[in-house]
Parts: C-alpha cells; sequence; structure tokens
C-alpha cells in the first residue's frame, strides 16, 4: 500500500494536469521500473509513451500539449522519487528469488547491480548494466543476458510488428540484438 503523501500527490497532479490517477500511478510506476526514465502504455498519454530528462514521446506524436503535460508530470514525480524511499520489498517479494536484487521490482539477476537504463513494452523487458557490460532481456519470461561490450547503450527501440524486434542505441550508432553476444546465466 502506498503511503498517505503519495496518494495524496497522485490525486493532486491527476487533478491539475486534467489526466486520471491510473495514468499518473502509470508514470510513477514506469519511473520506478525505469531508475527515472519511464517507457510505458496508457491512453491519457495517446498509447506507447517515453520520458527522460530533456525527452518526451507520447502515442500522438504531433501533440506538443500532451508532450508539455507528460514532461510536467514525470518531471514531478522523478523528483519525488528522489526524495522518498522505495516501498518495501515485503509487499512483492518473489518466492524464487533468483533474479531479484535490492529493488523490489527487479527481475534481472541481483549480481549485475543496478541498472543505468531499463524499459519495458508488451510482454518484453530490458536492462542494461554499464559496470558488468551486460543487457538482460526478458521476453515472454525467457531471461537472456547478454555481452554489450563496447556497447554503452543509451536507449531502445522495439518493432511493433509480430515478431518483436529490439534495437539499441550506443556512442557506436544503433546495435541490433542478433548483434551482441548472448552469454550463460552466470550471474546470481
Amino acid at each position: 500500500m502506498a503511503n498517505v503523501r503519495e496518494e495524496a500527490l497522485l490525486t493532486r497532479i491527476a487533478v491539475q494536469q486534467d489526466l486520471s490517477r491510473d495514468g499518473v500511478k502509470t508514470v510513477l510506476d514506469a519511473l520506478r521500473r525505469g531508475n527515472g526514465m519511464a517507457q510505458f502504455s496508457h491512453p491519457d498519454f495517446g498509447g506507447m509513451s517515453q520520458w527522460a530528462p530533456g525527452m518526451v514521446m507520447v502515442g500522438a506524436m504531433s501533440n506538443t500539449g500532451l508532450k508539455a503535460k507528460l514532461d510536467k508530470v514525470a518531471t514531478e514525480l522523478a523528483a519525488y522519487l528522489k526524495d522518498e524511499p522505495a516501498p518495501a520489498a515485503s509487499a512483492r517479494s518473489s518466492s524464487g528469488g533468483d533474479h531479484a536484487s535490492g529493488s523490489a521490482d527487479a527481475w534481472w539477476p541481483r549480481g549485475l547491480g543496478s541498472p543505468s537504463t531499463s524499459g519495458a513494452q508488451n510482454a518484453m523487458r530490458y536492462a542494461f548494466f554499464p559496470d558488468a557490460r551486460r543487457l538482460a532481456i526478458d521476453d515472454h519470461g525467457a531471461l537472456k543476458l547478454y555481452d554489450t561490450g563496447e556497447h554503452r547503450i543509451s536507449g531502445v527501440s522495439q518493432s511493433q510488428s509480430t515478431a518483436s524486434t529490439l534495437t539499441f542505441t550506443s556512442q557506436n550508432g544503433v546495435v541490433d540484438l542478433v548483434d551482441v553476444k548472448q552469454i550463460p546465466m552466470d550471474v546470481d
């Protein structure tokens, strides 16, 4: 159960921005999963949307008013998350525990630490760990680990076809997932 301060914040932002409380909560949850960046889908923002400081994308791409609204919401929620500790892990403990880290929402192997970027779309999630040079991908419940070598992943794109494919942006340009070496799951 969220704390009283958080509940009041969600309600206040929803009223101020003329959004549903669920839409605001979706942004907050995405920011928590994405460590300060958000990738999510919600009708209040025209479907698939992304936010990071200085970057806003909404499903209705040409709707600048909606982009501004998301930027205001996400900026305020990101500031709140910097000051507020994460919710207790006991509320979302995993029975297996194989892929838990200190975060209640973590799905990746705990030995990788905290990702610099992470996100999700449909039934696919990703997280990049620059110190370990690893990329974790959960595709419909199948967890795979990749060695990113010299690539420092900073963005992701997912095709919307029946065969979902991921491409990543690094300091060297676009990197296709098929061009990154899959490695055994040897991390706790």
